[in-house]
């Protein structure tokens, strides 16, 4: 049993990093999508900019401005909401991604506790029932937590996801 707990730990430390940075690259990639959004959108902005302007320097009359001008706010209205509905989605799929990996490391962790627990009661000492009691104890209020957090999660989620 003594080289089992090391060889547990080693196990369940390699695991953690490995979610670590597993979930570090997801957030860098939703990053990156990001960055990468909003150099084209500056890009595109610029070269919308610079047409505007040529279209201003040419005109002749102040009422083809004033026209120029009434054109332009409902194009650049979509073009936000564009821009807000790809914001959203690049952020919600990285969202998602860390979700569904919180909630497999948390049933792994339940998974692993109650194993703990199941062997803590197969090898316990005589008189050590109310040890072994008192940890099904707390693994049982740490699952109901776990349990009333998630679901509050994903109430919270998608009641955010309905308001956008």
């Amino acid at each position: 049993m003594s080289t089992l707990i090391p060889q547990q730990l080693v196990a369940a430390q390699q695991s953690g990093l490995d979610t670590f940075f597993g979930l570090a690259n997801k957030a860098f990639e939703g990053f990156e999508k990001l960055v990468a959004l909003n150099l084209q959108v500056s890009k595109a902005v610029l070269a919308e900019n610079q047409a505007i302007l040529a279209k201003a320097l040419s005109s002749s009359n102040p009422g083809e401005l004033f026209a120029l001008q009434a054109s332009l706010s409902q194009p650049a209205a979509e073009k936000l909401v564009a821009y807000g509905r790809h914001v959203h989605e690049i952020v919600s799929g990285v969202q998602s991604e860390i979700s569904a990996v919180a909630t497999a490391q948390g049933q792994q962790f339940q998974r692993d506790a109650q194993g703990f627990v199941e062997n803590l009661q197969k090898n316990a000492p005589a008189g050590s029932e109310s040890a072994v009691a008192a940890w099904n104890s707390v693994l049982s209020a740490a699952n109901a937590t776990y349990e009333s957090a998630n679901k509050a999660a994903k109430q919270f989620v998608s009641t955010v996801s309905t308001v956008e």
